[in-house]
């Protein structure tokens, strides 16, 4: 995406933009910026994150003295999110005025040279100022879903410790800080870093990420486990599972009949397996797995009071 790619009104003549939106050839991002029209069909999750990118470009083209910051620099640098933003971040070292948009959050601020950066035409912060603003702005289940995927695409956490410990007068510091401790580049999407952070809140020991099993049918692979318990436990997103989901050539029936075969295996080696879906729920789906716990364990967690409850609204489908 970038800026050639966004029309605005007050560059262009605007009765023709609205001939041009009335006959569908053009689409209206945010107020006073458009492109031209995408077919809306398709993944509807890739339809939503265009637009949101888009929004965040219209909003950097329409606001010059402005660097796109926090969850939407994320969203351009690629990084996994729980959720779009709903609005459009921005750091500005002045004052808007009080008739400022509602879809954009401003923060007042000046940042230093080496916390800012140009991406494909829209200044943005650095990818680990990016990632320190998310830490500490952000809820930490939220936070945990950037820093793993930033970890796994080597953004130096290191950097992004030093920008926290360096902001000053900062709530949620620690809280943030945990949240770097916590990152693992093993977790391949939202809901398996969901999944991990249910565990970790509850106290639970550090689980290996991408565990390997070897088993005499072969060596398998859980989103995540322990081998001191014997007990894997894996986000099952359920696509797998749905004819043609994953393409033509893609068979439900046999992933089906792979995926149950594959746990008898496990079973036979005396490993546990605990599967979670978006539907269980963060209640269920940890006393799930706190089923499977040995019984001493469980009864001397101690929760890890800096992580709040996960929030209700649901990830983005496993992203």
């Amino acid at each position: 995406m970038n800026e050639a790619e966004i029309v605005l009104a007050r560059e262009h003549d605007r009765e023709a933009l609205r001939r041009a939106v009335r006959g569908q050839k053009m689409e209206r991002i945010r107020r006073g910026a458009y492109r031209r029209r995408r077919d809306p069909t398709g993944d509807r999750y890739e339809v939503a994150r265009d637009r949101a990118v888009a929004r965040v470009v219209a909003v950097s083209s329409q606001i010059r003295r402005a660097v796109v910051s926090h969850e939407s620099a994320a969203l351009l640098y690629g990084l996994r999110l729980w959720q779009l933003p709903e609005r459009v971040h921005v750091i500005q070292s002045y004052r808007a005025s009080s008739a400022s948009a509602s879809d954009v959050a401003r923060h007042l601020l000046t940042l230093a040279d080496h916390e800012r950066t140009v991406l494909g035409g829209v200044p943005v912060t650095s990818p680990a100022r990016t990632v320190a603003d998310c830490c500490v702005s952000l809820h930490p289940l939220l936070a945990l879903v950037i820093v793993d995927h930033a970890l796994a695409l080597g953004i130096d956490l290191g950097a992004v410790r030093e920008i926290i410990t360096g902001m000053r007068d900062v709530r949620g510091r620690r809280r943030a800080l945990l949240v770097l401790d916590l990152a693992d580049m093993g977790a391949e999407s939202a809901w398996e870093t969901w999944l991990r952070y249910l565990v970790l809140r509850a106290g639970l020991p550090r689980p290996t990420t991408q565990l390997r099993v070897r088993t005499p049918h072969g060596e398998f692979r859980a989103d995540l486990g322990w081998e001191a318990f014997r007990l894997l436990a894996e986000f099952d997103g359920r696509v797998k599972y749905v004819p043609g989901a994953l393409g033509p050539r893609h068979d439900a029936g046999r992933a089906l009949f792979d995926e149950k075969r594959r746990e008898d295996h496990l079973r036979e080696e005396r490993w546990g397996v605990v599967r979670v879906t978006s539907s269980d729920g963060a209640g269920p789906a940890l006393a799930r797995v706190l089923r499977h716990v040995p019984e001493q364990v469980g009864a001397t967690l101690t929760p890890r009071r800096l992580l709040l409850p996960p929030p209700a609204r649901g990830g983005l489908g496993g992203r």
